[in-house]
């Protein structure tokens, strides 16, 4: 019996046979053999006529006919093998000349069967359907590829079915046609319930099908289980044919009897192997289920505990934050009321220690609002939204500039810029890159700062240009570290870790961030929202909205 895999598009018509597979097959083949040696001594032995046998005997194998075809033409659904559809059509072809045969038996339904024809018609049934099902299994072995199928769509093989099926109706129609309609022109073979002399030279054809098809099937290179179970079938067919229609001389002998039980177990194995394996998939396919739930089920655990760890964190960060803010704010203004009120009573030296404190305060609260935005970019959920760039870059802008009223700089801004993100990292991306542009034209004249949209590879970036002191590119492997400065922090004062937040929520939007920059001509940062091939600007504008102060 099959073992389970764990290959993919697993199937008795594409999974490769194992050692146990073939120790299964020989087992089988070597007790039908046993059987069938024990048997063909005693086949001319006459027994009396069971007349319940023959209804049960075909009945059985036309419900199992029928069921094997189902299952083989649903394999042939998902892999897509026409080797398959023509095994499965064989098998429909089985079920219909059973029930022919069935219906023009003599003395079974009516004294010269139920669909008339002759004394030779039922025996020419049998020798039509065991050499036709046996060509089949040729064509099968002949068309079966050995490159692993794979699977498809279940839409458009349901009238790749239908038109097998009705060909294997056709088929067993012409057949049933010819040994009724026809029967006058087939040789006789039958003498009453005795065979006739010339049934043996019809047998012999029929019997040396089934070997052909045997040996076909051992010339295949491929084992796949289903090949070596038709082997099986196919002994057990040259088994039937031997006993039923070569060493016996009639109907109701024990090799007329052994002969049809041998074929209903040929026809049972594949059937057999199918329902095992669906049923190994069966219970797989519930193990995945269950192996699924459970990991759902963890993985909303581990959801509500990272969303409790993120409230407890933030309420952390904001609480670190009010508690370090306090004293920053007694820092700073205490040094301010030393600064304005009591200047006259210090000298140079103590004003200037006094502007230090007032510095480093500042330097503090910036370091702790940047460390807080780290944070918050790295729990918060996106929520994504049409973004109007040029609205929020003059929003920016507007606020440097009340800052610094009386600094003149140039700033161009495109007039329709468009993006989708979210708004809120958006904000404190640009507010670090355009601040950063700000901080670093400090002492140029003119300062120029420009922020529009161009194409880069095919995809719309966001740009930030200025004029200011730029930067070796030599050094450019350290701009997006935090706390990596490639300034002096006295003349340019920060906290070294505003381009890791705008890194962090380029990544977090799918996009990527760099620069280029030449020293004392200016830097331009350049970022995108969005991986290639998706759209996240909008069109670059015609005209710029140019703001001077």
């Amino acid at each position: 019996m099959s073992e389970i895999r764990q290959e993919p598009n697993q199937a008795l018509s594409t999974t490769a046979a194992t050692r146990g597979d073939v120790q299964v097959v020989r087992v089988a083949v070597a007790v039908s053999t046993v059987i069938f040696l024990a048997a063909a001594p005693f086949a001319q032995v006459q027994l009396p006529a069971v007349e319940p046998f023959l209804p049960a005997y075909q009945s059985a194998l036309v419900v199992t006919d029928l069921i094997t075809a189902v299952l083989l033409y649903g394999q042939f659904a998902i892999v897509r093998s026409n080797s398959l559809l023509v095994l499965a059509s064989g098998y429909v072809f089985c079920a219909f000349m059973a029930i022919a045969h069935a219906l023009s038996f003599p003395g079974l339904f009516a004294d010269a069967g139920v669909i008339g024809g002759g004394p030779q018609t039922t025996a020419w049934l049998y020798f039509l359907w065991h050499g036709v099902f046996p060509l089949g299994v040729v064509a099968y072995a002949l068309m079966d590829s050995d490159r692993p199928a794979r699977p498809q769509p279940l839409r458009g093989s349901a009238s790749a079915i239908m038109l097998a099926l009705a060909a294997a109706v056709a088929l067993g129609l012409a057949s049933t046609l010819l040994t009724t309609a026809g029967h006058d022109l087939l040789p006789q073979i039958m003498r009453g319930n005795l065979d006739d002399s010339t049934k043996i030279y019809v047998a012999s054809a029929t019997w040396v099908l089934s070997l052909v098809a045997l040996a076909v099937l051992w010339w295949r290179r491929r084992r796949t289980v289903l090949n070596i179970w038709l082997m099986v079938v196919m002994c057990v067919w040259i088994f039937d044919v031997a006993l039923a229609a070569v060493l016996n001389h009639g109907r109701f002998d024990i090799g007329w009897y052994a002969g049809r039980l041998y074929g209903l177990f040929a026809t049972s194995f594949v059937l057999v192997m199918l329902l095992v394996e669906y049923s190994i998939l069966q219970a797989r396919l519930l193990a995945a289920r269950e192996a699924e739930r459970r990991e759902r089920e963890r993985a909303e655990q581990k959801t509500a505990e990272l969303i409790a760890m993120n409230q407890d964190l933030e309420a952390f960060s904001y609480s670190v934050s009010h508690d370090l803010r306090a004293p920053l704010r007694s820092i700073d203004g205490f040094s301010r009321v030393l600064q304005e009120d009591h200047a006259q009573r210090l000298d140079d030296e103590g004003r200037g220690y006094t502007e230090r404190i007032r510095r480093a305060a500042e330097r503090m609260a910036a370091l702790i609002d940047d460390l807080l935005n780290l944070a918050q970019v790295s729990r918060a959920d996106l929520i994504c939204a049409r973004i109007d760039l040029s609205r929020l870059t003059r929003e920016i802008v507007d606020t440097l500039e009340e800052r610094d009223p009386g600094r003149k700089t140039s700033i161009i801004i495109a007039e329709t810029m468009q993006a989708t993100g979210d708004s809120g990292l958006v904000r404190i991306a640009l507010e670090n890159l355009i601040g950063n542009a700000w901080k670093f034209t400090g002492g140029k004249s003119p300062a120029e700062i420009e922020i529009g949209q161009c194409e880069v590879d095919g995809q719309t970036a966001c740009f930030v240009r200025d004029n200011g002191v730029g930067f070796n590119m030599a050094h450019v492997g350290r701009l997006f570290r935090g706390f990596q400065r490639l300034h002096s922090a006295q003349e340019f004062p920060g906290t070294g870790i505003g381009l890791t937040i705008v890194q962090s929520i380029v990544a977090k939007h799918g996009g990527r961030v760099w620069a280029e920059s030449e020293p004392g001509r200016g830097a331009t940062f350049y970022f995108t929202l969005s991986r290639p091939g998706q759209a996240a600007f909008g069109q670059m504008p015609a005209e710029p909205f140019r703001s001077a102060a």
